[in-house]
């Protein structure tokens, strides 16, 4: 397969970025990794004019790592989030997670911004920001505005994201105390995700003080299980009330069906991840 004709912009800073997506509106594409771009391209599924490929843009591929949480330049390789020593130690659930996206060939080309702006509703990281309460930095030559993650993921594919914006960085903020893990459940090992659970909590004095839990791969976007979260602040997670927690997840998710799982089946495997995970989370902690 071959994309349709397009023209070539190879900018050499964010200015020089930003001059072109304003010259171009909806017309233009932005190349990161190129991981989900190019083949949809392949496909004639997207059909841009112009290409702006952001590889040589300098100071986009940013680590910063501190005690309130982990900032994320949006050219950033997924594998070099992996390797991380500082994000490994401070924010561990990350590497775990980011482990599930594709295979090391793809995640030595995927960008942490190419992977939020694309909005799959399979992906993993969105998750990690729905769980964490992240934001995404967006610049255009109009200034920049932050956008919290509920307001910059809208639906499958779609994001807040104006046609002359480009995603700057992402902040992950990492709560004290917090032990987490990323699960999910796919046909084979790299594939999409038909259900992917974020789970955290913070324990204090022998019971639950905090939750997170954040799911992925059954609905347009990445969705937060907030009133499961709520069933276990100021419990233990052990005998009944992890039922009731699956029972909350499952009562909140109402999946589409498609050519790879049934909507139930996406229930009843979320409801049995956040579980299984949460009863693991509280015995053994993240390891």
């Amino acid at each position: 397969m071959k994309p349709a004709p397009f023209s070539y912009r190879d900018p050499r800073s964010v200015e020089e970025a930003l001059q072109l997506l304003a010259e171009h509106g909806e017309d233009a594409a932005i190349l990161a990794g190129g991981q989900s771009l190019v083949p949809l391209m392949n496909f004639r599924l997207a059909t841009p004019e112009v290409v702006v490929d952001i590889n040589r843009v300098p100071g986009l591929d940013g680590l910063e790592v501190s005690d309130d949480g982990v900032r994320l330049g949006s050219l950033v390789r997924a594998s070099a989030v992996e390797r991380h020593g500082g994000v490994r130690s401070t924010l561990p659930v990350l590497p775990r997670l980011l482990a599930h996206v594709g295979h090391p060939q793809i995640r030595n080309r995927t960008s942490i911004g190419g992977s939020l702006a694309h909005a799959d509703p399979a992906s993993e990281l969105p998750a990690a920001a729905a769980a964490l309460d992240g934001s995404v930095l967006l610049a255009s030559r109009r200034g920049e505005r932050r956008v919290a993650w509920e307001e910059f993921f809208l639906g499958p594919y779609m994001t807040s994201r104006e046609p002359d914006e480009m995603v700057i960085e992402a902040t992950l903020p990492v709560p004290d105390g917090l032990e987490a893990d990323f699960v999910e459940v796919a046909r084979r090992h790299g594939d999409f995700a038909l259900v992917g659970a974020f789970v955290g909590i913070v324990r204090r004095d022998g019971v639950c003080a905090a939750a997170r839990i954040a799911l992925c791969g059954v609905a347009g976007a990445p969705i937060r299980m907030r009133d499961a979260e709520a069933t276990l602040v100021g419990e233990a997670p052990e005998g009944p009330r992890l039922g009731r927690v699956e029972s909350a997840v499952r009562d909140a998710l109402d999946p589409s069906d498609d050519i790879h799982a049934s909507g139930e089946y996406r229930r009843h495997v979320a409801g049995v991840l956040v579980r299984r995970t949460l009863e693991r989370l509280w015995k053994e902690g993240t390891g």
